[in-house]
């Protein structure tokens, strides 16, 4: 009996001993960076591109040096003529003025479009749904995108969920704001007034009920 509680007592103190170290070695992870969207309403809002995006670049009297590329996860593309030119995070307009930068070392006053598939953008755009929803993930923002759109999108509440509690956080000025929105009274009483803007970057917490 008392060889049983001496080893117990060591294994208690090996144990301790183990989880002061861990706790002490342990390095603290840094936050999360936060890449606030630069749209402001609905209106203002325009594509960005980002990793994964397919880019068709045609350069004008060049189709040699044109071609569609896909945006690889540092956010570059390599065409043609140039390797590792920084697409992410900028309009299809921007890319292409970028491009006509670069080409003018080789070409000749060039003159190119850009038009994107395969609609991915950054993930600074993307609207996230988190918690009790049927299908929590991430969707592409689409411009007018509402609650209710996403909604539809990610199937709905599930039986457990606490609609009417749920928040939205957005990116304002550099700081995180909440705001309180009724998914409940949306989807399930029909009530519009409930139906709110949504904007890229926003993220809906969707909690479960106590009962």
């Amino acid at each position: 009996m008392e060889f049983r509680f001496i080893t117990n007592l060591k294994i208690m103190l090996v144990v301790i001993v183990v989880q002061l170290i861990t706790a002490c070695s342990s390095p603290t992870l840094p936050t999360a960076s936060i890449h606030p969207s630069t749209t402001v309403d609905a209106a203002s809002y325009k594509y960005l591109v980002g990793a994964g995006d397919v880019l068709n670049i045609f350069v004008w009297r060049h189709e040699d040096v044109s071609g569609s590329f896909i945006v690889r996860p540092d956010g570059m593309i390599t065409t043609s003529l140039v390797e590792d030119i920084v697409v992410s995070g900028k309009t299809p307009t921007e890319v292409a003025r970028e491009i006509e930068k670069t080409l003018s070392t080789y070409l000749r006053d060039p003159v190119v479009t850009v038009t994107v598939n395969n609609f991915v953008g950054p993930f600074s755009e993307q609207i996230r749904v988190i918690g009790e929803a049927s299908e929590p993930k991430s969707i592409n923002y689409t411009q007018y995108m509402t609650l209710l759109d996403v909604m539809i999108q990610v199937g709905g509440l599930t039986e457990f969920a606490d609609g009417n509690d749920a928040v939205l956080v957005r990116i304002e000025n550099g700081k995180q704001v909440l705001y309180d929105i009724f998914i409940e009274d949306l989807i399930k009483n029909g009530e519009i007034s409930a139906n709110v803007d949504i904007l890229p970057g926003d993220i809906i917490v969707i909690p479960e009920t106590w009962f």
